[in-house]
């Protein structure tokens, strides 16, 4: 059973498992529209009696968050007009879904794309997977709530550490950090680890796991509509300044950055 949304595909197995895969590649990068869609298949496979979504994507990337540079044909100003508003907006919405969600981040979660596997209950890695805080590279403060979720996973100096530092935290390392729950042999395991880990939430008590989840993620919602609040003024702020927009031609341009604090 298969149904899409949008650049959203969703599917049921046999097992219980929900399948909702982003098909934007080879970067997956989001806007509101792809959120949205993303939340949409969540309630479609709750509907349809999934105990476990497997979230992952078509392509070389799981997520490259939003695309600021304009190489892409998904590229939006998501300071403009309120996206980034909208895009939060629908993003609350992954948040309040009901079903325990894995990650399965194949390649690069930078950015947004990051705080959208942090959304999920559960990552799966493999080895060459990699995952950045990439925000302070371009000048730009955090979003997508992981001013809450980061924190709440690796610590909060471990947090602060790749937020302001903006670094790459490969598999392996993000194995040790806790960011990764689970650690596939390579890429082509990726999947199927996430989906046998599903597969093990879906196969028990589910009132029980959904109990449980409520608990242990009580209040989760309401943390992340704050942090993004929080998150969505500071960007506003930095939106205009001349280091974020050095920060995106480095970026499109592929090298480093020169800040000058303005």
């Amino acid at each position: 059973m298969t149904k899409t949304f949008g650049d959203v595909t969703a599917s049921v197995n046999g097992e219980q498992v929900g399948i909702a895969e982003i098909r934007r590649p080879p970067d997956n990068f989001f806007d509101a529209e792809l959120i949205g869609s993303l939340a949409d298949s969540f309630e479609w496979l709750d509907e349809h009696g999934t105990r476990a979504i497997v979230l992952c994507s078509e392509g070389k990337h799981f997520c490259a968050g939003a695309d600021f540079t304009g190489r892409s044909e998904h590229a939006r100003r998501i300071g403009a007009a309120g996206g980034a508003s909208e895009l939060y907006d629908q993003a609350l919405r992954l948040f309040e879904a009901p079903v325990p969600v894995i990650a399965a981040v194949q390649g690069a979660a930078v950015g947004g794309g990051l705080g959208l596997a942090c959304a999920a209950d559960f990552r799966v890695a493999s080895p060459r997977s990699r995952f950045s805080a990439n925000f302070a590279r371009i000048g730009l403060h955090q979003g997508f709530a992981l001013s809450a979720t980061l924190p709440a996973i690796i610590g909060q100096q471990r947090a602060t550490d790749l937020l302001c530092t903006g670094r790459r935290v490969g598999g392996e390392e993000a194995a040790r950090l806790g960011l990764a729950d689970r650690l596939a042999e390579d890429d082509s395991a990726l999947r199927g680890a996430a989906v046998e880990y599903a597969t093990e939430i879906a196969s028990a008590a589910p009132l029980a796991v959904r109990s449980i989840r409520a608990t242990m993620r009580a209040g989760l919602a309401d943390l992340a509509r704050a942090a993004m609040e929080r998150e969505l003024a500071e960007q506003q702020k930095l939106w205009p300044t001349e280091d974020f927009a050095e920060g995106v031609r480095a970026a499109a341009e592929r090298r480093a950055a020169r800040f000058t604090g303005r």
